[in-house]
């Protein structure tokens, strides 16, 4: 059988009993082979851009790579205000809140960073990293607390014993010589800490060849920042994108709130991702996207999954408010709160003006807490109306109309002459009533 209609479409039946649809000669072929080309293209451009991350991420070598012990947070700000003598080449900066310093070694000859006991402790030479096994200030400084337990032996007296760790002559360690240990502030801080106040000058020691050098640098206290307008602001914009969940959602209205909402859901996911990558912007490319999916792996997947959200809004499906609510909660949580220590730090962790983290943390705890509350009015909203539905009356029912058959009456006249075992009747008279006689 062959159906053919004015759309181009033919529907035949083949031999074995089944059907097959197949397009006219219009342009269904070319559309089909237009949406195959697409997803071909996507297909590719997907395994590009991964293989293309996974190349990044395996040429950050763990000496240069992001660490992550970085703070949230820290109201001493530690500065490099330089080598002496000067040597070409050779370039140190403050990384990761002052959690970290970094030297760059493009001298072409060995640098060597001395230990707390004068030992020797890292070689930055052309060819990579090295450390030295049998130096205490190897296991100190391998984290922020300094709290790794020093093994039998770690001795500064002893001969070194040189362990490659990086590949490139780049390289990263915590040094307690430039940061401030104890949990209790010092005693010119303690008396005045809405003031800033210069802790100490440090000094990092380092030799090129037989020659000595000097990595000096200051250590300052900074006051925090008031977080009231921060919170504040951010509450307020829960309650600002809260409201649009009042609207109803099948009114023209609550349509152009739910495009409003997927819009926002963009931008909270956009500014959790942005914040994770400042995270690790001063790693490099490399160290950027290596914090991804490291140390900031629930902002990643946060920021990601409200993207999802808001594409999926914006398709109106009934599921799209119950979307938004779960991605804005993890947002608000996962990436906004969990962050918030920038609003009470004077140091936060990115190569940007501190100001610039914390406009977006408030941003996403505004749009992710807003979501949330959106989210959850309309999913009440939604459940209510369909209660009220429920319980309203029940429409009456069209009455059934009951058919009767009626016999001939030939058939009937025959049934009556039938002989029953149950009470049939001869001539017209039932056979168990008495026979009258007369």
């Amino acid at each position: 059988m062959t159906r053919s209609g004015g759309g181009g479409r033919r529907m035949t039946r083949s031999g074995g009993g089944g059907r097959r649809m197949t397009r006219g000669r219009g342009g269904g072929r070319r559309t089909i082979r237009a949406d195959a080309g697409r997803r071909l293209l996507l297909r590719r451009v997907a395994f590009a851009l991964v293989v293309g991350l996974l190349a990044v991420l395996a040429s950050a070598t763990p000496a240069a790579a992001h660490a992550a012990d970085t703070p949230d947070g820290t109201n001493y700000r530690t500065e490099v205000t330089g080598v002496t003598p000067a040597e070409p080449g050779l370039r140190v900066r403050v990384v990761e809140a002052g959690a970290r310093l970094e030297l760059e070694n493009r001298t072409g000859r060995t640098v060597e960073v001395l230990g707390y006991a004068g030992e020797p402790y890292l070689e930055i030479r052309p060819d990579g990293v090295y450390e030295n096994t049998a130096s205490p200030a190897t296991y100190l400084n391998r984290t922020l607390a300094g709290d790794t337990p020093l093994p039998a032996g770690a001795d500064p007296t002893r001969a070194p014993s040189w362990r490659r760790v990086g590949s490139e002559p780049v390289v990263r360690w915590h040094d307690q010589r430039a940061r401030w240990l104890e949990d209790a502030p010092p005693a010119g801080v303690a008396a005045a800490p809405d003031r800033p106040h210069r802790v100490r000058d440090w000094v990092v020691p380092l030799r090129a060849g037989l020659r000595g050098m000097e990595l000096r640098g200051t250590l300052d206290w900074l006051p925090p920042p008031d977080p009231l307008p921060w919170w504040s602001a951010s509450l307020l914009g829960v309650l600002v994108v809260g409201v649009l969940g009042l609207l109803p959602r099948a009114s023209r209205p609550g349509r152009r709130a739910t495009v409003a909402l997927a819009g926002l859901a963009g931008a909270g996911g956009l500014a959790a991702i942005a914040y994770a990558l400042a995270r690790g912007a001063d790693a490099g490319l490399g160290g950027m996207l290596l914090g991804l999916v490291t140390g900031q792996l629930w902002p990643t997947l946060t920021g990601a999954a409200a993207l999802a959200a808001g594409a999926y809004a914006l398709t109106r499906r009934p599921a799209g408010d119950f979307a938004l609510a779960l991605a804005g909660t993890c947002l608000a949580l996962f990436t906004g709160v969990t962050n918030a220590a920038v609003f009470l730090r004077s140091v936060v962790p990115v190569p940007w003006p501190a100001q610039s983290a914390r406009v977006l943390v408030a941003v996403v705890i505004a749009v992710g807490g807003g979501l949330a509350v959106a989210g959850v009015l309309r999913l009440r909203a939604t459940g209510r109306s369909s209660g009220t539905v429920a319980a309203g009356p029940r429409p009456r029912r069209r009455p059934t109309r009951r058919w009767s058959v009626a016999l001939p009456v030939d058939d009937r006249q025959d049934d009556e002459q039938s002989i029953d075992k149950t009470g049939s009747t001869v001539d017209g008279r039932r056979t168990d009533e008495p026979a009258i006689s007369g």
